[in-house]
């Protein structure tokens, strides 16, 4: 029976990378998933209560995650066959290579990296639809969710944050969706991890 699920990101969290890793990787290995990935900005959680929305903002200020996420989503929504690669890459170059993900020149190389046209993903971004994209995909997952933070997964409505400590381990995402649809469990916390 196929899994359906959401699970959201931001390139520069590290435990959104080790869940999507393991999501990815399950992905890979024919688990039966369908899954949504959905952008969510970091930088849009921590606006000053009143301020514009970073979408609305000019793009030298509205913050280093909404560059990447445009990327992403363009990639998503128009190259599909390249975006597991691309949203891998991504992570990687932002948490293993220390790569500044705010700017085109990095985002184009990253995408080439995976065999993707850059000038035509850019293209895409410069409509402004992946912003929009993004706008309506975070406004829904606070309104709808109380959605915080990433990774949060989604199944059936049932919304969690989620911290996972290693990557690549499809078996991680089977527990946490197992979690989410037991519908009496409302929080669980490790109150230390050991590491």
């Amino acid at each position: 029976m196929t899994r359906q699920f959401a699970v959201s990101f931001d390139y520069r969290c590290p435990f959104a990378r080790n869940g999507h890793e393991s999501v990815v990787a399950g992905l890979r290995a024919g688990r039966d998933w369908d899954v949504t990935f959905l952008p969510f900005s970091l930088d849009q959680i921590h606006v000053e209560e009143g301020a514009p929305p970073v979408w609305e903002l000019d793009p030298e200020v509205r913050g280093t995650g909404v560059s990447a996420l445009s990327w992403g989503i363009a990639i998503r929504d128009e190259f599909p066959d390249h975006f597991l690669d691309w949203h891998l890459a991504a992570f990687a170059a932002r948490h293993d290579e220390g790569r500044k993900i705010a700017k085109d020149e990095v985002l184009a190389e990253i995408a080439t990296s995976v065999g993707l046209d850059a000038s035509a993903v850019a293209a895409e971004v410069a409509t402004g639809r992946p912003l929009k994209t993004l706008a309506q995909s975070h406004t829904d997952a606070v309104k709808r969710h109380a959605m915080f933070g990433v990774p949060t997964f989604v199944v059936d409505g049932q919304a969690a944050f989620v911290r996972l400590m290693d990557r690549g381990r499809p078996d991680d995402i089977d527990r946490v969706l197992d979690l989410l649809e037991w519908s009496d469990l409302n929080e669980f916390k490790h109150t230390s991890v050991p590491r």
